[in-house]
């Protein structure tokens, strides 16, 4: 993972292939107050991005546990969905793990689902909470998905964990919040479960590869604690 450091009121990191596609999609979001603005490049290289005042509530959400502020993410995540919709992607567009928009196409419940470029890590560890604007960060690794697959990610980090509890009133909220309609309602649980098994099996092909800080992570457990919440996510969903 590419490093960050701040600078004054910008966030400056080191580019991979994909930058300028991500960059060509940041802005096409200038305007929407859910993602930072691409500022260019700098001296060294590195992407500059807009810092944005707040706090991220990773481990401990405070805000996403109340019922306003799950409905807000909710509501900010239906925002950028709505925003991405016209997006032309470019011909020459590069994401980093187009390996996994191939899980997608095993899903029963998602075939032949439209796709936009999905933020594909909206999760708590991505959110900044400011006093007034929340926000989406940390951009990498959107691509081609179906809206539901963002949606799916989002319950798992913003409502699955054993100590929370409530799940299902809690999906329903997130979900009534983001405007599902009630087809995709009914097919959310499966997709959840589909999501949550589609990022194990992409941290193990990264893992088995040997690419850091994948190997890492699994080797130091991160694929048990992903496992449980595959299986809360068939349990309780």
């Amino acid at each position: 993972m590419a490093p960050v450091v701040k600078v004054g009121d910008t966030v400056r990191r080191t580019t991979g292939p994909w930058t300028p596609t991500i960059h060509a999609l940041l802005r096409h979001l200038d305007g929407f107050d859910g993602a930072p603005a691409v500022l260019g490049i700098d001296e060294r290289g590195r992407e500059i991005i807009e810092f944005v005042p707040g706090v991220v509530e990773w481990p401990q959400p405070i805000a996403l546990l109340t019922d306003d502020g799950l409905q807000r993410a909710a509501a900010l995540l239906r925002r950028y969905h709505d925003a991405v919709a016209d997006f032309v992607v470019p011909d020459d567009a590069v994401w980093q793990f187009p390996d996994m928009e191939d899980d997608v196409d095993g899903v029963p419940e998602l075939r032949d689902e439209p796709r936009i470029v999905c933020h594909n890590d909206c999760a708590p560890w991505n959110l900044v909470i400011g006093d007034e604007r929340w926000a989406f960060i940390d951009w990498d690794v959107a691509g081609p998905r179906p809206a539901l697959w963002d949606v799916a990610y989002a319950v798992r980090g913003m409502i699955l964990r054993e100590d929370w509890g409530d799940y299902r009133r809690r999906t329903a909220r997130f979900a009534d919040a983001y405007g599902l309609a009630r087809r995709d309602v009914d097919r959310l649980p499966a997709v959840v479960v589909a999501r949550i098994a589609s990022s194990i099996d992409g941290m193990r092909r990264r893992a088995e590869a040997g690419v850091e800080p994948w190997a890492t992570l699994w080797a130091g457990g991160h694929r048990d604690a992903w496992e449980a919440t595959l299986d809360l996510a068939r349990r309780e969903l």
